[in-house]
């Protein structure tokens, strides 16, 4: 249908902002336009509908706010939990998922910066403000709204809401002080006796001290600076004092991951066994931990948890475990659960990479851990409570009264697993202050533990090797996949043993050990250089070497990751098995995957495969489904083009998965360089007043 003169003149409202949306006439033509990016990969389906939904909602909206909606929603699928407008007209097409180089970026479709390269601030903030689609912050509760605006930021409702529960949560516990015990120094100086090494301060007995006086507190650092220690010891302090007067804390430990619960189940109860406490208070220290979806009961197929506000955790003390994991969304439910008069104690490495999902708690939390920002109260409690002099650490002076959280957080620093001497340590520590071209040397030194290979092309059968044999033909040295295999038949109990017999459970839990001894890591999942593509490469190196027959989909020695809770069978998202042939009661050979209990005690259950819905081959995974796992030996592949998830963090995460080799992997030189060089933004506005 043909259009008249005064269809194709602007109306009052479009001409005010003609020169940022001038090929959008009306929300269809900002509809249309989202379509297109949705058949191109950049925008999500969901992003579409979400905005189709407030078109429905209030037809004729605005493009300007259509726009905005669309790029907010986007940006929860990055990890954001809001849209900052500022840096969105600054760096418009990160707005999106545009490919970083590439012929998807050609043609007439119109691009973030062309409709908002010439918009001015302030008529974007004041158009969304005069949506109906859009209520302000502080008047959320007189206008519910699917979009709220609060300053530079935009955020769909619910996560709006998620970040103001913590922030408010959070202010109130740290407000609620608990009485410090009188020998209270006297108790640290016991559970610490052996001290930090001449000259050092002793943050672990810092840190302890510090979460004995509030509601909640945050135990930050790297890998083997000793966070499981702390809080062990911690849990010994609290619960002294408990058990003395007759009335036990009830302390449960969480953390959010099955992995990541079963090396803490072990590893916790080691330090409680060891600890120089009364038999009674140590009776009274929990060893098992559970996942956080488990503590808070999650309901199959909701978002709900048979825990919440109505109905919170029956507890005193919570600790929850590789916290830099946790979204904001769970944050808000474990938040929502907790008793008010509950200590919670969160312990992680803010430096490794954030949740899946939207958000970077602890992250958003551990902004000034590094620096200290200590009142001058807070310094002087804490040499009283420690016996040590701060002076002369580093630590910047808190100002006035800002800052509350900063006087519940304690970095420790000294990492016993990597020393000074260890390459691990020192790569790490350059990857994460972004030093690229130290770091490129010291992987040049060829030292004892950190080794890196670029490879000349997909077909380099230098990684072939790497992935067989590691990085020594022998059995010494890092071992590669080879290992593992040949454990399966070399400790094989002896045909006709009974299938009853503990020694076909010991064998399994071997043959998990070993798997151990190696893992292959990637940036991506897609590609020659990702999950997909290295797990089929690895699966045929294997088999061409005879060691695995891949023929059927089950096969002997097949490792594979649960990759959804199911309790059912008592297996967790992360949790890795192996399938190993056994004897059944008539002893015929029956494939079964083996998978450790994750409950600390080092035993072995097996599942028949037809019962594993949800699990893929694990020969390769990426970084993110590694944290709460520690390897002998990990190789980081690199992928061989920048991509967005290429960063600092994934790679100093990558790095510290390995406790005696790292191996570092490149299709071509320079992408290392590149990925260092970068880091995560996640956008919040969580404690960012911290007043």
């Amino acid at each position: 249908m043909s259009r008249n003169l005064d269809d194709l003149l602007p109306t009052p409202l479009q001409a005010e902002h003609l020169s940022a949306l001038a090929p959008l006439r009306d929300s269809h033509d900002l509809l249309a336009l989202l379509d297109r990016w949705v058949e191109r990969g950049w925008l999500r389906a969901l992003d579409r509908a979400f905005v189709g939904f407030l078109e429905e909602r209030a037809p004729g909206s605005d493009p300007l706010v259509l726009l905005a909606a669309a790029l907010a929603s986007h940006q929860l699928g990055h990890g954001h939990v809001c849209l900052d407008l500022r840096q969105t007209l600054a760096e418009p097409d990160f707005a999106l998922s545009l490919p970083p180089e590439g012929d998807a970026l050609t043609g007439p479709l119109l691009l973030p910066s062309q409709l908002l390269g010439s918009l001015d601030l302030a008529l974007w903030l004041q158009r969304i403000g005069q949506s109906t689609l859009v209520a302000a912050g502080d008047s959320l509760a007189q206008r519910p709204r699917p979009l709220v605006l609060s300053g530079e930021r935009l955020y769909l409702r619910r996560y709006w809401t998620y970040e103001r529960r913590i922030d408010t949560t959070l202010h109130e516990r740290l407000a609620r002080q608990f009485p410090v015990q009188a020998d209270l120094p006297q108790r640290l100086a016991q559970l610490f006796d052996e001290g930090a090494p001449m000259g050092e301060v002793d943050w672990q007995k810092l840190a302890c001290a510090l979460a004995t006086r509030a509601g909640f507190s945050v135990i930050t650092g790297g890998p083997g600076t000793g966070k499981t220690t702390t809080v062990v010891r911690l849990l010994a302090l609290l619960q002294g004092p408990a058990v003395e007067q007759g009335r036990p804390l009830r302390i449960r430990l969480a953390a959010p991951t099955g992995k990541a619960a079963a090396r803490l189940t072990e590893s916790i109860g080691q330090q409680v066994a060891r600890l120089q406490v009364a038999s009674e208070v140590r009776e009274q220290i929990p060893t098992e931990v559970s996942t956080v979806h488990r503590l808070l009961g999650s309901r199959p197929g909701s978002r709900h948890f048979r825990h919440h506000a109505g109905n919170p955790l029956p507890l005193d003390v919570l600790v929850v475990d590789e916290a830099s994991m946790i979204d904001l969304e769970m944050m808000a439910n474990l938040l929502d659960a907790l008793p008010a008069n509950a200590r919670l104690v969160l312990l992680g490495d803010k430096d490794q990479l954030a949740s899946v999902e939207a958000g970077a708690v602890l992250g958003d939390l551990c902004r000034d851990a590094e620096d200290g920002c200590y009142w001058p109260q807070t310094l002087a409690w804490l040499e009283q409570m420690g016996g040590q002099s701060l002076a002369g650490v580093g630590l910047q002076a808190g100002d006035g009264l800002r800052k509350p959280l900063a006087q519940q957080i304690v970095m420790l620093r000294h990492s016993r697993r990597f020393g000074e001497g260890s390459g691990i340590g020192q790569l790490a520590r350059l990857v994460n202050r972004q030093q690229a071209l130290e770091a490129r040397a010291l992987l040049a030194k060829r030292l004892d533990d950190v080794f890196c290979l670029t490879l000349g092309g997909e077909h380099d059968k230098r990684l072939d090797r790497l992935l067989l044999d590691g990085l020594n033909q022998g059995t010494e040295g890092p071992q590669g996949y080879r290992s593992y295999l040949r454990t399966i038949g070399r400790l094989r109990p002896a045909p006709g043993t009974p299938a009853d017999d503990p020694r076909w459970e010991q064998w399994a839990s071997e043959v998990l050990r070993g798997f151990e001894a190696f893992q292959l890591l990637c940036a991506v999942r897609k590609g020659a250089w990702g999950v997909e593509g290295l797990n089929e490469r690895v699966a045929r190196v294997l088999h061409n070497a005879g060691l695995i027959d891949t023929q059927q989909p089950w096969y002997e020695g097949r490792p594979v990751l649960v990759t959804r809770n199911d309790y059912g069978l008592g297996l967790m998202n992360g949790d890795i098995g192996i399938a190993l042939r056994l004897p059944d009661e008539q002893g015929e050979a029956l494939l079964r995957v083996a998978f450790p209990r994750n409950d600390g005690s080092g035993g072995v259950r097996f599942v028949l495969p037809s019962r594993l819905s949800d699990v893929e081959t694990v020969f390769a995974m990426t970084v993110h489904k590694s944290q709460g796992s520690e390897f002998s030996h990990t190789a980081l592949v690199l992928p061989d083009a920048l991509n967005p998830v290429l960063t600092k963090e994934l790679v100093y995460t990558g790095i510290t998965r390995a406790k005696q080799c790292f191996s570092l992997v490149e299709p071509r030189a320079g992408v290392f360089e590149e990925a260092v060089g970068r880091k995560v933004r996640r956008v919040s506005g969580l404690m960012l007043e911290q007043v």
